[in-house]
Protein backbone atom coordinates (compact mmCIF):
# COMPACT_ATOMS: atom_id res chain seq x y z
CA UNK A 1 0.00 0.00 0.00
CA UNK A 2 1.08 3.51 -0.21
CA UNK A 3 0.16 6.97 1.31
CA UNK A 4 -1.98 9.27 -0.08
CA UNK A 5 -0.10 12.20 -2.28
CA UNK A 6 -2.35 14.49 -0.04
CA UNK A 7 -0.20 13.85 3.51
CA UNK A 8 2.97 15.45 1.87
CA UNK A 9 1.26 18.80 1.56
CA UNK A 10 3.80 21.38 2.91
CA UNK A 11 6.73 19.35 3.09
CA UNK A 12 9.27 20.20 1.07
CA UNK A 13 12.25 18.33 2.00
CA UNK A 14 11.77 15.25 -1.02
CA UNK A 15 14.29 13.16 1.29
CA UNK A 16 11.86 13.12 3.94
CA UNK A 17 9.08 12.09 1.29
CA UNK A 18 10.95 9.59 -0.12
CA UNK A 19 12.15 7.87 3.14
CA UNK A 20 8.60 7.76 4.93
CA UNK A 21 7.56 5.96 1.08
CA UNK A 22 10.34 3.43 2.03
CA UNK A 23 9.30 2.67 5.60
CA UNK A 24 6.76 -0.24 6.20
CA UNK A 25 4.10 1.60 8.52
CA UNK A 26 1.92 -1.48 9.04
CA UNK A 27 5.17 -3.07 10.75
CA UNK A 28 4.95 -0.65 13.85
CA UNK A 29 1.30 -1.00 14.35
CA UNK A 30 -1.24 -3.67 15.58
CA UNK A 31 -2.12 -6.73 13.42
CA UNK A 32 -5.60 -5.88 13.73
CA UNK A 33 -4.81 -2.18 12.83
CA UNK A 34 -2.43 -3.09 9.46
CA UNK A 35 -5.32 -2.22 7.25
CA UNK A 36 -5.08 1.41 8.39
CA UNK A 37 -1.42 1.43 8.57
CA UNK A 38 -1.82 4.13 5.77
CA UNK A 39 -4.32 6.40 6.84
CA UNK A 40 -3.31 9.67 7.49
CA UNK A 41 -4.27 9.13 11.06
CA UNK A 42 -2.95 8.62 14.82
CA UNK A 43 -3.81 4.95 15.76
CA UNK A 44 -3.51 2.71 19.10
CA UNK A 45 -0.48 0.55 19.88
CA UNK A 46 -1.16 -0.21 23.68
CA UNK A 47 -0.59 1.31 26.82
CA UNK A 48 -2.28 4.10 26.11
CA UNK A 49 -0.07 5.19 23.28
CA UNK A 50 -0.70 6.23 19.90
CA UNK A 51 1.46 6.27 16.72
CA UNK A 52 1.55 9.60 15.45
CA UNK A 53 -0.23 10.64 11.86
CA UNK A 54 2.23 10.17 9.12
CA UNK A 55 1.63 13.80 7.56
CA UNK A 56 2.48 14.96 11.55
CA UNK A 57 5.46 12.90 11.62
CA UNK A 58 7.20 14.36 8.46
CA UNK A 59 6.11 17.92 9.86
CA UNK A 60 7.94 17.42 12.80
CA UNK A 61 10.82 16.07 10.94
CA UNK A 62 11.29 18.69 8.51
CA UNK A 63 11.24 21.15 11.52
CA UNK A 64 14.53 19.68 12.35
CA UNK A 65 16.38 20.55 9.20
CA UNK A 66 18.19 17.40 9.41
CA UNK A 67 21.50 17.10 7.11
CA UNK A 68 22.47 13.70 7.76
CA UNK A 69 25.12 14.64 10.29
CA UNK A 70 23.01 15.19 12.97
CA UNK A 71 23.13 13.25 16.81
CA UNK A 72 18.81 13.63 17.44
CA UNK A 73 17.82 13.12 20.94
CA UNK A 74 14.10 11.92 20.72
CA UNK A 75 11.89 11.20 23.88
CA UNK A 76 9.11 9.07 23.11
CA UNK A 77 10.43 5.96 21.37
CA UNK A 78 7.16 4.65 21.33
CA UNK A 79 5.94 1.98 18.02
CA UNK A 80 9.58 3.26 16.79
CA UNK A 81 7.86 4.87 13.82
CA UNK A 82 9.45 8.51 14.62
CA UNK A 83 12.79 6.68 15.23
CA UNK A 84 12.88 4.55 12.12
CA UNK A 85 12.41 7.81 9.86
CA UNK A 86 15.33 10.05 11.75
CA UNK A 87 17.54 7.02 11.40
CA UNK A 88 17.92 6.97 7.62
CA UNK A 89 17.86 10.61 7.95
CA UNK A 90 21.14 11.36 10.59
CA UNK A 91 23.58 9.81 11.99
CA UNK A 92 22.46 8.94 15.14
CA UNK A 93 19.72 8.41 17.36
CA UNK A 94 19.19 8.45 20.84
CA UNK A 95 15.75 7.17 21.99
CA UNK A 96 14.27 7.31 25.44
CA UNK A 97 11.27 5.67 26.16
CA UNK A 98 9.53 5.51 29.71
CA UNK A 99 7.45 1.88 29.01
CA UNK A 100 9.49 -1.53 28.84
CA UNK A 101 7.20 -3.08 26.78
CA UNK A 102 7.06 -0.44 23.91
CA UNK A 103 10.63 -0.15 23.75
CA UNK A 104 11.39 -3.71 23.73
CA UNK A 105 8.79 -4.29 20.43
CA UNK A 106 10.20 -0.82 18.65
CA UNK A 107 13.45 -2.79 19.13
CA UNK A 108 12.84 -5.94 17.75
CA UNK A 109 10.98 -3.82 14.86
CA UNK A 110 13.97 -1.66 14.27
CA UNK A 111 16.52 -3.88 14.59
CA UNK A 112 14.65 -6.31 11.77
CA UNK A 113 14.52 -3.35 9.89
CA UNK A 114 18.43 -3.61 10.19
CA UNK A 115 18.73 0.12 11.60
CA UNK A 116 21.78 -0.26 13.42
CA UNK A 117 22.42 3.70 14.36
CA UNK A 118 19.50 3.71 17.11
CA UNK A 119 20.86 3.65 20.56
CA UNK A 120 17.79 3.43 23.28
CA UNK A 121 17.10 4.23 26.89
CA UNK A 122 14.70 2.86 29.21
CA UNK A 123 13.81 5.75 31.35
CA UNK A 124 12.47 9.64 31.98
CA UNK A 125 12.34 11.46 29.08
CA UNK A 126 12.20 14.98 31.45
CA UNK A 127 15.53 14.08 32.26
CA UNK A 128 17.15 13.40 28.47
CA UNK A 129 20.72 11.82 28.39
CA UNK A 130 23.40 13.36 29.91
CA UNK A 131 25.26 10.52 28.91
CA UNK A 132 25.53 11.83 24.99
CA UNK A 133 24.46 15.42 25.26
CA UNK A 134 24.29 17.91 23.70
CA UNK A 135 22.80 17.11 20.76
CA UNK A 136 21.99 18.63 17.34
CA UNK A 137 18.67 18.04 17.09
CA UNK A 138 16.03 16.90 19.98
CA UNK A 139 11.98 15.60 18.82
CA UNK A 140 9.60 15.04 21.82
CA UNK A 141 6.69 12.77 21.09
CA UNK A 142 4.59 13.30 23.84
CA UNK A 143 3.38 16.76 25.34
CA UNK A 144 4.97 18.26 28.41
CA UNK A 145 2.79 20.72 30.46
CA UNK A 146 6.17 22.93 29.92
CA UNK A 147 9.81 22.57 28.03
CA UNK A 148 11.94 20.79 30.27
CA UNK A 149 14.68 22.76 31.25
CA UNK A 150 17.08 20.06 31.08
CA UNK A 151 16.41 19.18 27.70
CA UNK A 152 17.54 22.79 27.08
CA UNK A 153 20.29 22.36 28.32
CA UNK A 154 21.53 19.48 26.24
CA UNK A 155 21.28 21.37 23.02
CA UNK A 156 24.05 22.34 20.95
CA UNK A 157 24.56 26.03 20.29
CA UNK A 158 22.36 26.27 17.11
CA UNK A 159 20.44 23.52 17.87
CA UNK A 160 17.03 22.40 17.37
CA UNK A 161 14.13 20.89 19.18
CA UNK A 162 10.31 20.23 18.16
CA UNK A 163 8.15 19.64 20.75
CA UNK A 164 4.19 19.89 21.99
CA UNK A 165 3.38 21.94 24.95
CA UNK A 166 0.53 21.86 26.99
CA UNK A 167 -2.02 20.09 29.07
CA UNK A 168 -3.75 16.57 29.05
CA UNK A 169 -7.50 17.20 28.00
CA UNK A 170 -7.01 20.09 25.17
CA UNK A 171 -5.12 20.68 22.36
CA UNK A 172 -1.02 21.65 22.83
CA UNK A 173 1.32 23.78 20.75
CA UNK A 174 3.82 22.56 18.42
CA UNK A 175 6.75 24.62 19.30
CA UNK A 176 10.13 24.56 17.63
CA UNK A 177 13.02 25.63 19.89
CA UNK A 178 16.31 27.22 18.79
CA UNK A 179 19.03 27.48 20.87
CA UNK A 180 21.25 30.54 19.96
CA UNK A 181 24.54 32.17 21.96
CA UNK A 182 21.94 34.77 23.31
CA UNK A 183 19.42 32.15 24.49
CA UNK A 184 16.40 30.34 23.21
CA UNK A 185 14.18 31.31 19.83
CA UNK A 186 10.79 29.71 19.97
CA UNK A 187 8.10 29.62 17.63
CA UNK A 188 4.45 28.43 17.66
CA UNK A 189 3.62 26.05 14.54
CA UNK A 190 0.65 24.14 15.29
CA UNK A 191 -2.31 23.01 17.22
CA UNK A 192 -1.70 19.43 18.23
CA UNK A 193 -3.06 16.44 19.62
CA UNK A 194 -0.21 14.30 22.27
CA UNK A 195 -0.60 11.85 24.70
CA UNK A 196 0.90 13.25 27.79
CA UNK A 197 4.30 13.31 28.89
CA UNK A 198 4.71 11.18 31.96
CA UNK A 199 7.49 11.42 34.33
Amino acid sequence: MKFSKDIFYGIRDKKIIEVIESIPREVFVPENLEGSAYLDSALPIGFDQTISQPSLVAYMTQLLKLTGKENVLEIGTGSGYQTALLAKLTKKVYTIEIIEELQERAKRTLNELGMDNVFYKLGNGYDGWEEYAPFDRIIVTAAPPKIPSKLLKQMVNNGRMVVPVGGQNQFQVLKLVVKTGRGFLEKDTHYVRFVPMVE
